[in-house]
């Protein structure tokens, strides 16, 4: 019999809270999403944050520590040789991953000719650039030759636009399906490949809701494939079923933004499951991570705890809550790449009598392990239970 009947785990992508023992190796040291946000911000306003347990982790300038915690809280140290999404939530459902995903500045020549022979359309762009900015550039002349729009962002990702009209959508899903083909082993490992479709005319062109992720499965069974084979529920919402390419996913429900997240969840706590509830919000890596804007990432992290209270209150006696992150995005650090940092955990349920500090946590699995542990299913190969420690 479970502990917790349904277990919420809450992935706020990209709020580390300071860098790791080994942060030198992916040069960044002295990075700090949390502690710089809160800095910039002269005080983050996180009063229910505050209330779990954020400061207690440790203190963040306009966040009281609490005198009793709601939730029990710590760090949590990434095992796994990278600093990516994928890397960093594979790793939270048990997995290990020692090749690092790689990312381009500029796909090797050899890549982009095999796409344009394979496809019969030239391959214009291939560089970093914003979603948005690369069809005000390129846009135009693509529509004109039919070209494909290939960019990449910090995150190991190569996005192809097309205009509908232009390229039909099944056309450049299945450049896409192609794509991933060519850049699944070691000598790309690409971790997704992205189908862009964009609409309008010159200076006025948008993206379409037919975006399509095409990612890397899992190096092995996860936590989420163990739930789902003894017929436990596992919700995924945003990005989670991408991220997974399905692996695991008894129902997938997808979000536009933070906030459509946060209604997805709430609507989701009016269900009777028993398993695993998982939810990415994604806006704090992308829109404000990336493109290194503290305070649109401090506004968004605001937003975020206002929200929180309709959770707690939808939460029963039976739930656990986990709010935790899958590596750091320090808005005031160089480049816009992501940070090797360690990141917050709060660990919460109405029957807690008082918050207390857990160990360090010495990989994300330990995330997976618990889950694992509650439901009396298979233990992944790392992480280390802490159910016995929530009291």
């Amino acid at each position: 019999m479970e502990q917790y009947k349904r277990v919420f785990l809450i992935v706020l992508d990209s709020v580390g809270i300071g860098e790791a023992p080994d942060a030198e190796q992916f040069n960044d040291k002295g990075a700090d999403t949390l502690g710089h946000i809160a800095e910039h911000m002269k005080g983050l306003n996180m009063p229910n944050m505050g209330k779990l347990g954020l400061s207690n982790i440790r203190s963040l300038q306009g966040i009281e520590p609490a005198d009793k915690p709601l939730a029990h809280y710590t760090k949590m140290q990434e095992a796994s040789n990278g600093k990516d999404t994928m890397t960093g939530h594979w790793e939270i459902m048990g997995l290990y991953i020692d090749t690092p995903f790689r990312t381009f500045e500029e796909f090797p020549k050899e890549l982009i000719d095999e796409i344009e022979e394979r496809s019969g359309r030239k391959v214009i762009g291939n560089k970093p650039a914003s979603g948005t900015a690369i069809l005000d550039e390129l846009g135009p002349e693509h529509v004109e030759t039919g070209a494909l729009i290939v960019y990449t962002s910090a995150d190991s990702v190569i996005q192809i636009a097309a205009h509908e009209e232009v390229v039909p959508v099944k056309e450049l899903y299945e450049i896409c399906e192609m794509v991933r083909e060519l850049t699944k082993d070691e000598k790309y490992m690409i971790g997704r490949v992205i189908a862009r479709p964009f609409v309008g005319k010159e200076g006025n062109f948008e993206r379409t809701s037919n975006r399509h992720d095409y990612a890397l499965k899992p190096f092995g069974r996860t936590v989420m494939n163990e739930l789902k084979d003894e017929n436990y529920d596992v919700i995924a919402l945003g990005k989670i079923s991408d991220i997974y390419d399905g692996e695991g996913v008894t129902e997938e429900i997808r979000t536009k933004d933070n906030m459509d997240g946060m209604d997805k969840l709430v609507e989701s706590m009016d269900k009777d499951f028993t398993g695993l509830n998982f939810l990415n919000l994604v806006d704090f890596d992308a829109k404000y991570g990336h493109r290194r804007d503290p305070r649109g990432y401090g506004e968004a992290l605001e937003a975020f705890d206002q929200r929180l209270p309709e959770v707690l209150d939808k939460l029963n006696e039976d739930d656990l809550l986990l709010i935790t992150a899958d590596h750091g995005n320090d808005p005031i650090h160089h480049g816009t790449d992501h940070t090797r940092e360690l990141v917050p955990l709060l660990v919460y349920n109405k029957q807690f009598e008082e918050g207390k500090e857990l160990p360090l946590r010495e990989t994300f699995s330990d995330i997976g392990a618990t889950v694992a542990e509650n439901f009396n299913i298979k233990m992944p190969e790392h992480g280390k239970s802490f159910l016995k420690d929530l009291k």
